[in-house]
């Protein structure tokens, strides 16, 4: 039994290892600006660099749009397909994880040719229409976490006695999925939007080749012309994503100790 413990633990402290390491060598790297002390020097740098707050800001507002938006598609989706089209649930899910199977690259092409200057929805001709084709494609690749998150917040709570309790009280269905459903399932959406953020503000592809200022392919300039710099972004890009990973684990102890809502 000891064995098997301190085995685990060398497990742990080797898997641990493997992730702190590298994060530590480029935390320690980004400190050396100055030469001969440690110093946040590349770190005044990025904030004092006028690029890096517009990319963070557009990537920021475009996170925004998209978990919105992305709200409103998925969770009216997911409750109708539980309450109403159970046998369309296979149908749906295939549809939600082919973003995880078709390359991010070969999707913003398609809609590089579906919706270019020349087609009959010019939405890359505006700088506003390419702005939404960036938040649509934000979606899409969010799109297999967000309705994972809330299918899943949606199988903790009883649909069809909310709808039907609703329903007795005279409600429509605006105020029941308004008031009684989304309620119910912010564990999952905000489980879902952090996941998003963390997408929207690393994804480099999209936004590359849509030609926006995004913060992805700022990271990429940097990272290709400064040398401190890039290990600071680092940092900060791993600050966003762990500050993202421990709001899904507060929302998901929020959602065990919370009581469903009538």
């Amino acid at each position: 039994m000891k064995a098997r413990r301190i085995g685990a633990w060398i497990a742990i402290a080797i898997g641990a290892s493997y992730f702190i390491i590298p994060l530590l060598g480029t935390l320690e790297f980004s400190l050396r600006m100055r030469r001969g002390a440690y110093s946040f020097d590349a770190y005044r740098s990025v904030f004092a660099d006028i690029q890096f707050r517009e990319t963070f800001g557009y990537s920021m507002l475009m996170a925004l749009l998209t978990i919105v938006f992305g709200m409103l598609l998925v969770v009216p989706t997911a409750y109708w397909v539980r309450l109403r089209l159970p046998q369309v649930r296979p149908i749906v899910e295939f549809i939600t994880l082919l973003p995880l199977v078709i390359p991010a690259i070969v999707i913003v092409f398609g809609y590089l040719r579906l919706y270019n200057s020349s087609s009959v929805l010019p939405l890359t001709g505006s700088t506003s229409g390419t702005n939404a084709l960036l938040m649509f494609s934000y979606m899409t690749l969010s799109l297999p976490y967000m309705y994972r998150a809330v299918d899943t917040a949606m199988r903790a709570i009883d649909v069809r006695t909310l709808t039907e309790a609703a329903e007795s009280l005279g409600a429509r269905w605006p105020t029941i999925l308004f008031r009684c459903i989304f309620p119910n399932v912010m564990s999952g959406v905000l489980s879902g939007a952090f996941i998003t953020l963390a997408i929207v503000m690393g994804e480099f592809t999209m936004a590359a080749l849509l030609n926006r200022p995004a913060f992805g392919p700022y990271l990429q300039l940097v990272g290709a012309n400064k040398a401190y710099e890039p290990s600071a972004l680092a940092v900060i890009a791993f600050a966003i994503t762990w500050l993202s990973m421990g709001l899904i684990q507060l929302v998901s102890r929020f959602q065990k100790s919370a009581p469903a809502k009538a």
